[in-house]
């Protein structure tokens, strides 16, 4: 059976380059990176080269990288860290009601202990309104977090601008660059930024090891106490092998993204197209122009996502349904539902994220194996009779 992994938001598969990277720091080269000895020596400068190679993917300085254990905990490293270590300013913080979990979390329990947290809304496309967020801005606004782009719907924010607004009141911004790596092109100083997010698997490294960009000069609280290692500002042994991966991926993204980029873009413009063609009742979600370029999302209506999803899979059609962080929570999309669409269409939500080597082929038999699995899903719908009459329901709907 064919297999068609569209599921890049969720993880990517390590470049085989990296996996070779990283074989020798698990079997011979394993010393710790601390140590004096010539082992821990080999450790230590794999680790700062990989440090270079990372730095050099989003145009920073070496000294800027502190590696972490993934994106998650890059996250909660910024809001926590950057909101204590700048208390002394002020208590409020700013971040969007689309973020990932791990800033919205962290967030809401910042607020549990002090802080104030503005939410920011956004619009059907999942853009944030800068008037809005100008009229959020406070004096004691320390901390602004707005994603990079949206692993649910594709949407790119305008970070820059955020920056701009900010500076207006002294507050600092962080970014989740997490989905955006390995999509699209990460300049820090471009945008402006003083903290950004990255987590290596998503862009063809392993899991488990991440990097918080934090400009020179910004105080930040540690998230982990322990030893001396990140320049004091992340304890624990490193994670070599992770680390090394991390570092060839960037690598690799940094020299091949511009061959991917118009690749991945094609291919996603030739589903969004062929399925909005091939299946009546289905909506693309997110912005329709400022998404990333392997993305393409969409609500199909009187269907249930993880049915979809599980036949499409015995397709061998791989695809998502929402974040994967939440989605066998079982409930709406806070994202989708944040972008005013109403529950009983989030639940046919599905994400198809494009990664370097999708090929047409692969999209090819996406357009040809889904509209018939749609076809099936729909005449085993309690709603089938009148299905196509999705407005009419809607009007006389008692729960609508």
């Amino acid at each position: 059976m064919r297999r068609v992994y569209l599921d890049h938001m969720a993880t990517t598969q390590p470049d085989e380059r990296v996996y070779q990277a990283m074989l020798p720091y698990l079997r011979d080269h394993f010393g710790n990176a601390l140590s004096v000895y010539d082992l821990g020596v080999k450790a230590r400068e794999a680790v700062e080269d990989a440090r270079e190679k990372v730095a050099a993917l989003i145009n920073a300085k070496p000294s800027e990288i502190i590696f972490t254990s993934g994106g998650t905990e890059s996250n909660n490293f910024a809001l926590r860290g950057l909101a204590y270590a700048h208390r002394k300013k002020g208590n409020h913080l700013i971040v969007s009601l689309v973020e990932h979990h791990s800033i919205t979390n962290p967030a809401r329990a910042l607020e549990r202990e002090g802080f104030e947290v503005t939410f920011l809304p956004v619009d059907k496309y999942g853009v944030i309104d800068l008037n809005v967020l100008e009229r959020a801005l406070k004096p004691e606004t320390v901390l602004i977090s707005i994603q990079l782009a949206n692993p649910e719907v594709g949407t790119i924010q305008p970070v820059e601008e955020v920056v701009k607004l900010a500076e207006k009141v002294g507050a600092l911004v962080h970014t989740d660059a997490v989905s955006a790596a390995g999509q699209i092109e990460i300049d820090v100083e471009k945008l402006g930024v003083h903290a950004l997010s990255l987590s290596a698997h998503q862009f063809y490294g392993p899991k488990g090891v991440g990097a918080l960009y934090l400009r020179k000069g910004i105080r930040i609280q540690p998230l982990i106490y322990g030893g001396i290692q990140e320049g004091g500002k992340r304890g624990g042994t490193e994670n070599v092998p992770g680390i090394v991966g991390m570092g060839e991926a960037a690598r690799i993204v940094k020299e091949e993204l511009h061959i991917w980029l118009p690749k991945m873009k094609s291919l996603r413009d030739k589903l969004i197209k062929g399925l909005l063609e091939r299946i009546p009742k289905i909506h693309l979600t997110g912005h329709p122009e400022k998404r990333l370029p392997g993305h393409a999302s969409f609500i199909v209506e009187f269907i249930e996502g993880e049915a979809m999803l599980l036949m499409l899979s015995m397709k061998g059609i791989y695809a998502s349904s929402g974040s994967t962080c939440t989605s066998k929570a079982l409930k709406a999309s806070p994202v989708l539902s944040s972008m005013g669409y109403p529950a009983h269409l989030i639940q046919g939500s599905i994400v198809f994220s494009l990664g370097k080597d999708t090929t047409e082929e692969d999209i090819d038999y996406v357009l040809e194996e889904m509209p018939p699995i749609i076809e099936r899903l729909r005449e085993l719908s309690p709603f089938k009779e009148g299905w196509r009459d999705m407005e009419k329901w809607e009007e006389t709907c008692p729960h609508h």
